[in-house]
């Protein structure tokens, strides 16, 4: 079953691996990217997305971000020890922590994803594509 999902939004960001500490989006949607949208909309592993096509539909843009990033994070360890013991501290020091980023990311984006599945070897003996097309209808009407 082949569908077709239009997706839209302000900003996106599709990151180059090669680009290590400032992140640079791809100038297209990626189709890794394509089939972590449609396994949202639906996922079962019973069923394998392929995309076919992307279409872009807005002409491409890039824009610079600045943010503030924490470089570290608060351990499992001591959080478990902050709920156990009274006098842990949890916290992270933002002064210490805290390092600005840059991200030239795309702006303005909008695509039409075309894409189709399979079904796998996981799929139970009572799965079908016409079940699995029913129910990801079902989804895209109610958004």
């Amino acid at each position: 079953m082949a569908i077709r999902i239009e997706v839209w939004g302000d900003y996106a960001l599709f990151s180059r691996p090669e680009m290590k500490t400032e992140r640079v989006s791809y100038d297209v949607m990626t189709p890794s990217a394509a089939r972590g949208i449609i396994e949202a909309i639906y996922w079962h592993p019973g069923l394998r997305w392929i995309i076919d096509k992307i279409y872009v539909l807005s002409p491409i843009q890039f824009t610079n971000i600045r943010r503030n990033e924490v470089k570290a994070k608060a351990s499992a360890r001591a959080a478990k020890q902050a709920m156990t013991k009274k006098n842990v501290d949890l916290y992270l020091s933002t002064k210490e922590e805290i390092q600005q980023r840059a991200s030239m990311v795309l702006c303005k984006v909008h695509y039409v994803i075309e894409a189709h599945f399979e079904l796998t070897d996981k799929a139970n003996a009572s799965d079908n594509a016409g079940k699995f097309q029913d129910i990801i209808r079902r989804r895209l009407k109610r958004g």
